[in-house]
């Protein structure tokens, strides 16, 4: 009885302590101490004509800048561009008398020069793109205002490109016009890149940072689309302003099953298509591993605990305990998901030419957005593992199709540019909480990392979850209100970095 007593006592104390320690990490775990440089006093800006930028926002998005491939547009379709660029000219002539512009050799990406008069302060760097995706054929009868007409119904501007990605080109120009109209001379020489094809290859981006690097121009900081704030935000049902710090990569494998072939009356037990099958059905059952200890994931969660479910927030204190159950519980969200591994996406599938022939070649082409934590190698050393006792199968990463490229190198959070977006996105919703965030889509701000390591995607702007849909969908809306906001905060970044 002695021993039993002795036995139970030291449990209850061994899960006294296990209880301790869980609720110490949980009462403690919430924001670093990045919290406290996002409070960078923001200069005044210009007066900010809102109606105006509106109607210029709606007046761009008439120009049907439509990318659908690689090579867009095409020789004798530039003329949406060259119109665009010439309306840019026009709209804005005071930041035209004070800036340089060139168009980039082998396309028709815009980069923009005002220069300044300290020489020895690295340049400011603020992306946008002039293409858009189309409208899904058919669907145009179901947009409230139409997708390039620029209509302005209750307070909103309709059209394609108003939030991908021409509000925040219109926005940047607004800026900077309203700074050459009040005799702004900066000290730090700001750079404007207005990638062409960001929507098909960033071919133009790209060739636009090889420019500049060519020049050994290297940014302070460059500035792309990519996040923006929240209301309200879907990990904590509150308002949520997100930096983008990091973006996925992109690669797509062509996984294939060889076999026989023959006439399907006599076929065998593992064909070609069968083999192939298991081969996805693996792929799909062994996903790639979650590593919630790094940035983004790991800083986005820290911010975010103060606005959490206890229960939510004591598991993401305590992974070493509850790791499995949030990986399976975030594993039931696409999004979240997303966020948190390299993801496997099966997304075209071909077998034979005829319904009673057996393949003699299945495919399948499995689309992945590489994590930060991941890289092409180890997702094809995944596939082939993953793979490896299904007989007959061969992967090759294809290069025909979109381009595929590595995750980005992940920005540091402990500098002033981070903290002069933080401080804006912070002015612009009185006081949310700021998160860094990995992007989970491309964006040309992958580019610019060839010449700085401080890469950010951030647009100063407030969006409800609801108008999120418009990305690439019906009825891409922004409010007048958001572009005001959009033009305030650019004002802001660029009179905040200009100085040592």
């Amino acid at each position: 009885m002695r021993n039993f007593l002795i036995g139970a006592g030291a449990l209850l104390v061994f899960a006294l302590l296990i209880i301790s320690v869980i609720l110490v990490r949980t009462f403690t775990y919430g924001p670093d101490g990045n919290d406290n440089i996002a409070k960078v006093p923001l200069p005044e800006t210009p007066a900010i004509d809102v109606d105006r930028a509106a109607q210029h926002l709606a007046e761009a998005m008439q120009f049907k800048t439509i990318t659908l491939l690689a090579g867009d547009p095409r020789p004798g379709q530039e003329g949406p561009w060259l119109d665009l660029h010439n309306w840019l000219v026009q709209t804005y002539p005071a930041a035209h008398e004070v800036m340089s512009r060139e168009v980039v050799p082998g396309g028709l990406t815009l980069l923009y020069t005002w220069q300044g008069s300290a020489p020895d302060l690295d340049p400011l760097l603020l992306m946008a793109h002039q293409d858009v995706v189309p409208v899904n054929i058919g669907t145009e009868k179901d947009w409230t205002g139409k997708p390039f007409s620029g209509e302005i119904i209750d307070g909103y501007i309709y059209g394609r490109g108003a939030i991908d990605d021409k509000g925040s080109l219109v926005a940047i120009m607004e800026a900077l016009e309203g700074l050459a109209r009040n005799d702004f001379a900066p000290q730090r020489t700001i750079h404007l890149l207005f990638g062409h094809d960001e929507e098909v290859s960033g071919s133009g981006a790209e060739a636009a940072v090889a420019l500049l690097a060519s020049r050994g121009v290297r940014p302070v900081m460059a500035l792309d689309e990519g996040a923006l704030i929240i209301d309200k935000s879907p990990l904590t049902g509150k308002p949520m302003a997100f930096i983008g710090i990091a973006e996925k990569g992109y690669m797509s494998v062509e996984v294939t099953a060889l076999g026989l072939g023959g006439h399907s009356s006599t076929p065998p037990r593992d064909s070609a298509a069968v083999r192939l099958s298991r081969a996805v059905v693996a792929l799909d059952e062994n996903q790639l591993p979650t590593d919630f200890s790094k940035p983004p994931v790991s800083d986005l969660f820290q911010t975010a605990a103060p606005d959490l479910p206890f229960q939510t927030r004591m598991a993401l204190a305590n992974l070493w305990l509850f790791g499995g159950q949030v990986e399976k519980q975030m594993a039931t969200s696409p999004s979240a998901n997303a966020m948190i591994r390299t993801t496997t996406a099966p997304t075209m599938l071909q077998g034979s030419a005829k319904e009673n022939v057996l393949a003699q070649r299945a495919t399948a082409v499995v689309n992945f957005r590489i994590h930060p934590n991941d890289t092409a190698e180890s997702v094809l050393a995944h596939i082939r593992t993953v793979t490896s006792d299904i007989p007959g199968i061969e992967i090759r990463p294809l290069t025909d199709g979109i381009e595929s490229n590595s995750a980005s190198k992940v920005s540091p959070t402990d500098n002033r540019q981070y903290a002069v977006l933080a401080s804006v996105a912070s002015d612009i919703s009185d006081g949310v909480p700021v998160a860094p965030f990995l992007v989970l889509g491309a964006t040309d701000a992958r580019y610019a990392t060839a010449i700085t390591d401080n890469v950010y995607r951030f647009a100063p702007m407030v969006m409800k979850a609801e108008d999120l849909a418009g990305f690439h969908g019906t009825n891409e809306r922004i409010s007048v209100e958001n572009m005001g906001q959009l033009v305030k905060g650019y004002s802001q970044i660029i009179l905040a970095m200009d100085a040592p």
